[in-house]
């Protein structure tokens, strides 16, 4: 039984230790240990990343992880095989090997003589992911979970699809990650292997981008990690956590609607990024919502957490549309249960004259938009420390379908997933179609509030997509992302329709019209009433940490994001430039930084014109030892291929100690 006597709040931090596995092959750790844990245990907390605890995560780890010792339980933030420090080669996400791994690693963690034999997993995105695939191992020194914007279903909500559509993130995100796999061992704790670990990364870590589109069906490759595949293998209390600016909350209301573990849920205004950190604002005390939640599951304190209720989110108020804010004004609101049915739907039809609440009898809409609609729509995964969110979708508006409510007569509140239910037709065997959920301000201006995308050739079905027949009527529903948002009196809503949402998702392989039936179609709204727990909610407590990390910036962060037109071609490109700047530890006298360019483009009439290309670098130093990873990825299109091409160059000091080159053609496969 768990000592419940108060434990320390001094902390030891031990810098690097080994965790050997049953193959050989050693993982770097990192912990943050209650001074009297060995003489008094305590459970565990292991956060379980690919991304660098020397350096990529130091920050945020120091903050975390201190934290928690300092509250009585053990930090342990470990290298995944073939990062960091960590021995070996990572071939790819979320593979067997890894999960295989972090079975050992928390056996080694609850025999270790600092650990009672309790251990929780928390983690964001890759570590959320991975919080939950390893949950449904069913480890048995496991005991609870908190997973930030991750997702139960890697094809349907991940950067690889949405809708069906292939998004250019899938394109973007493995091109950064080409950079990232590739990075050396810190020779300080490595020794003189650090070279020969460092080539073998680069030499036998393959081009992960180009495997994942010869993937573009929800095939084997994508079940894999998907824990939707068998929700009832999730036993483990689960916390989950996102928010609205991030690109993963739809897994949270799934995944409430489906688990019969105990579970709960909490959905700030956040982007992606720990709620303790979280932009857009406000920030939040999650570090003691955490403790509560270890305290009730690995410590069998009665903290109170599970007698709240199940489901708190942030209401959004209407704000100006802008591509960064600093917080989004609302309230905290909850519900006792998920799906819940006080949830009303509330129905508008297409009309010519707008959106109407009324039936429609007759009406047919014709659309085919330039490929640059979607110049409004921000980053698939918004950050919150750069403009990176959906701007005034005025901009889009000429090139899409807009259907506007009259000014509303009074307020009203959604909650959950906005439905566009659609009887449409095309001109090609192969389409898509975008819906944006707009709140129009009383001066015009348009805040996105929601959207969505379908491949229509997998209106059915994800893993086996069917052509188009043209000219032929198909009633699809398109779902939109979860939200919850405050309409207010005479403002209106909008819903705008267009066939194509660049650079969000790759366009059709040929330009398209579509042909909307309005008599068929309606928009669906979940209408949230006044709920009398919301105001009974107690406040979070204001945001607490570890002490930060000692880290000299030596090279301040930057960033830049324009969008270009031709005028003379009428060719359009997003250009993105983030620089990371440069850091010193000042404990282990170790420097790195990290840059990345983005370059998105189209020619508004010619779908085959879509290119994106990606640059990035890593850098780390230590006095006179220095090592960069320079890359370029590439990806443009045929009417039948996704073509790609990719550069490495690995440089120590001046001299250039690798280069490599890859060229692919990939089949479009009805996308």
């Amino acid at each position: 039984m768990t000592d419940l006597t108060p434990p320390s709040t001094d902390i030891t931090e031990i810098e690097n230790t080994w965790i050997l596995l049953s193959d050989g092959c050693r993982l770097a750790a990192r912990l943050w240990l209650p001074v009297d844990a060995e003489k008094r245990p305590v459970p565990a907390i292991l956060e379980y990343l690919p991304y660098r605890k020397r350096d990529a995560t130091a920050e945020r780890d120091a903050l975390n992880h201190a934290y928690f010792a300092a509250n009585g339980y053990a930090g342990v933030r470990v290298d995944l095989r073939g990062c960091g420090d960590s021995d070996g080669i990572i071939l790819g996400e979320y593979l067997q090997q890894e999960q295989d791994d972090a079975l050992e690693v928390i056996a080694w963690i609850a025999d270790q003589p600092w650990c009672d034999g309790n251990v929780g997993m928390i983690g964001i995105s890759w570590g959320g992911f991975n919080g939950l695939q390893v949950a449904a191992r069913q480890p048995p020194a496991l005991r609870a979970v908190i997973s930030l914007c991750s997702t139960d279903d890697r094809y349907a909500d991940d950067i690889h699809a949405m809708g069906g559509c292939l998004l250019t993130e899938k394109m973007t995100w493995g091109a950064s990650m080409l950079s990232r796999y590739t990075t050396p061992p810190d020779p300080a704790l490595v020794g003189e292997r650090w070279r020969e670990m460092w080539l073998e990364r680069m030499n036998k870590s393959g081009l992960w981008v180009a495997e994942w589109h010869a993937h573009l069906r929800r095939d084997a490759f994508y079940k894999h990690g998907s824990i939707c595949e068998d929700y009832s293998a999730l036993k483990l209390p689960v916390y989950l956590v996102g928010g609205w600016a991030d690109s993963y909350s739809n897994t949270i209301f799934r995944m409430l609607a489906h688990l019969e573990c105990p579970s709960k849920a909490l959905v700030g205004p956040w982007a992606h990024r720990y709620p303790n950190m979280g932009l857009p604002g406000p920030a939040m005390g999650f570090l003691q919502e955490c403790i509560r939640w270890w305290d009730h599951w690995l410590k069998g304190v009665d903290t109170g957490i599970m007698d709240e209720p199940r489901l708190r989110v942030w209401m959004q108020e209407p704000m100006p549309p802008r591509a960064q804010y600093d917080e989004r004004p609302g309230r905290w609101v909850c519900e006792e249960s998920w799906p819940t049915p006080r949830i009303a739907v509330r129905s508008f039809g297409l009309a010519a004259d707008g959106l109407s609440e009324k039936q429609v009898s007759e009406g047919a809409f014709v659309i085919s938009s330039p490929q640059t609609v979607g110049v409004s729509a921000g980053k698939w995964t918004a950050y919150g420390t750069e403009p990176d969110l959906p701007t005034d979708q005025r901009q889009d508006a000429g090139g899409a379908l807009i259907f506007d409510s009259p000014p509303l007569a009074e307020d009203f509140e959604i909650l959950g997933a906005p439905l566009v239910k659609l009887a449409v037709s095309a001109d090609r065997p192969n389409a898509i179609v975008a819906a944006v959920l707009s709140d129009v301000q009383a001066d015009g201006a348009a805040t996105q509030v929601s959207y969505g995308v379908l491949n229509l050739t997998h209106r059915e079905s994800h893993e086996f997509p069917q052509p188009l027949v043209p000219g032929q009527v198909y009633r699809i529903t398109l779902k939109l992302n979860d939200i919850a948002h405050h309409f207010r009196r005479g403002h209106r809503v909008r819903v705008a329709l267009s066939s194509a949402y660049w650079p969000i998702v790759w366009p059709s392989p040929e330009p398209v019209t579509l042909m909307v039936d309005a008599s068929d179609s309606r928009l669906e709204l979940p209408v949230r009433p006044a709920h009398p727990q919301d105001g009974k909610l107690a406040d979070f407590e204001p945001v607490d940490g570890g002490p930060p990390l000692r880290c000299q910036r030596l090279v301040p962060s930057k960033s830049q994001w324009t969008i270009k037109t031709d005028l003379a071609s009428g060719k359009q490109c997003h250009e993105r430039q983030y620089d990371g700047g440069t850091c010193l530890i000042t404990d282990y006298d170790w420097e790195f930084g990290s840059s990345n360019q983005r370059r998105y483009c189209i020619h508004p009439d010619d779908p085959l014109s879509a290119q994106c290309e990606v640059q990035t670098r890593q850098h780390y130093a230590r006095g006179q030892w220095r090592v960069r990873i320079d890359s370029k990825v590439a990806m443009d299109v045929t009417k039948g291929t996704f073509d790609i091409r990719a550069e490495l160059d690995a440089y120590e000091g001046d001299v250039r100690v690798l280069s490599r080159n890859w060229s692919q053609s990939l089949p479009r496969d009805l996308v």
